[in-house]
């Protein structure tokens, strides 16, 4: 309830023209130390290269204010424990709550996050050994109670080439528009092409995460991102209108994880995948309960995830998904239901892949052995030539091919359906916080062609 009555305050600060600011956050100029910013004179040597140093790290327990949003003021057992609070992102969101999450990401992203090295025993007026012991922390780095995180004082400035870039290619910007499902005042829901990052990174020009503006017609917030989908999966994604719409999704999809290891709890948020696989499960549906570890491969620059019994690694994270076959055919195809009740990364690939035996159709990095023998199947006379069109479209994406017709498929993994609890209501005051009494809103998005294309060539093997 206290975290719900928080966000409402927010809501009423920031309609009444008063933007929330962050607390206990102390600053001063650091020439150099992050590099970051530019000027001149006195005014420039004030404002050139600042950074902000957050209070020092102490565990919290986010679980109990998650609890209170998407449970409706239940707070929590208070036993979230430290560990999953622990890392430098949670940190850093929790001491600025006024950026957004997309600009946090993309500061860890750049290396724009420092962790302060200086302890008791450094005089605190060496600033040159002060800066020196800035290093780099990552989003996901573990920390310890007492250490200190800097970042810049005005981290949106250090991407203002990026914030003032004008999106006046109409071709473009009609192609985002219709990628729209839904749209009220709190959020926006997009059927994600196949092919289209969600997010930046190395050598990604353009994501859902930088184009995301092309949404908003003289708006001066930018959507956020909730959650995330692979590169190549396609389906539902949601993406936040305000901060405070953001925050509550993001609980809601935190908590979601909890919700699902209580045994006959109501999930809050549901999400329906659908996908094609290589084989047949043993069983027409099940649940899967094998968590989830991350490995690095021996070339010591990527990773990938894989199932592990619990041990004492601390990457062990418990992964739950709920499948039902749709229908199964002699040549060792099968369509799936998915259901996560957990949201790890590369989840359902990996439970595929690795417990049902059955890897996703296009996965090569969970399926790499069963693509190497794969065959495309015949086309049947039957199909609709518009199936077999391949379109270009903006942002280098191309519709149709990759279906299991071709040597190389498309990745089968779609977000097909999502039901969650409708945000806009539960930010009025006068609404009831439990958001199981909430309305609950339900998408589809159809799928994409090459999946459209591969369900044809399916039948027609079952004829």
């Amino acid at each position: 309830m206290a975290a719900l009555l928080y966000l409402r305050r927010r809501a009423a600060a920031a309609l009444a023209g008063a933007a929330p600011k962050p607390q206990g956050l102390a600053t001063a100029a650091r020439h150099g130390a992050l590099g970051c910013g530019d000027g001149g004179g006195e005014e420039g040597q004030r404002s050139k290269n600042p950074w902000v140093q957050l209070p020092p790290f102490a565990p919290l327990d986010t679980a109990a204010a998650a609890g209170a949003i998407s449970r409706g003021g239940g707070g929590g057992d208070g036993q979230g424990g430290a560990g999953s609070n622990a890392t430098a992102i949670r940190w850093v969101r929790r001491c600025c709550p006024h950026l957004p999450t997309s600009l946090v990401q993309k500061l860890f992203r750049l290396r724009k996050v420092k962790k302060n090295f200086v302890n008791a025993e450094t005089s605190s007026g060496d600033a040159s050994a002060e800066q020196h012991r800035l290093r780099r922390v990552s989003a996901k780095d573990q920390l310890v109670p007492g250490d200190i995180l800097v970042l810049p004082v005005n981290p949106a400035e250090c991407f203002v080439a990026e914030k003032i870039k004008k999106f006046d290619n109409k071709n473009e910007i009609d192609f985002m528009r219709s990628l729209e499902i839904y749209k009220d005042r709190a959020i926006i829901v997009v059927n994600k092409p196949p092919g289209m990052p969600v997010q930046g990174g190395v050598g990604i020009k353009n994501s859902i995460d930088v184009l995301a503006p092309m949404f908003e017609e003289n708006s001066s917030e930018t959507p956020r991102l909730v959650h995330r989908l692979d590169r190549d999966c396609s389906g539902i994604l949601v993406l936040g209108r305000n901060q405070l719409s953001t925050s509550m999704l993001h609980a809601i999809f935190r908590e979601k994880t909890a919700d699902a290891l209580a045994d006959g709890t109501q999930q809050v948020l549901q999400r329906k995948y659908i996908a094609l696989v290589i084989g047949i499960p043993r069983y027409p549906k099940g649940l899967l309960s094998a968590p989830l570890a991350k490995i690095v491969l021996q070339d010591g620059k990527s990773e990938r995830l894989t199932v592990r019994v619990r041990s004492n690694a601390t990457s062990v994270q418990d992964a739950l998904t709920e499948y039902r076959v749709i229908e199964s055919c002699p040549q060792g195809y099968t369509w799936l239901e998915l259901f996560p009740r957990t949201g790890r990364k590369h989840q359902l690939r990996v439970h595929c892949a690795e417990v049902l035996g059955t890897p996703i159709v296009g996965d090569y990095k969970y399926g790499r052995k069963a693509h190497e023998k794969w065959m495309p199947q015949p086309l049947p006379r039957t199909i609709d030539e518009e199936l077999l069109r391949k379109q270009r479209l903006p942002f280098g994406l191309v519709v149709g091919g990759g279906s299991i017709a071709e040597e190389q498929p498309q990745l089968h993994l779609h977000c097909k359906q999502m039901v969650l609890p409708d945000v806009h209501k539960l930010q009025s005051s006068d609404v009831d916080p439990d958001s199981s009494h909430l309305e609950k809103l339900n998408f589809v998005a159809p799928l994409p062609l090459h999946m459209r294309l591969s369900w044809e060539i399916f039948k027609s093997m079952n004829i």
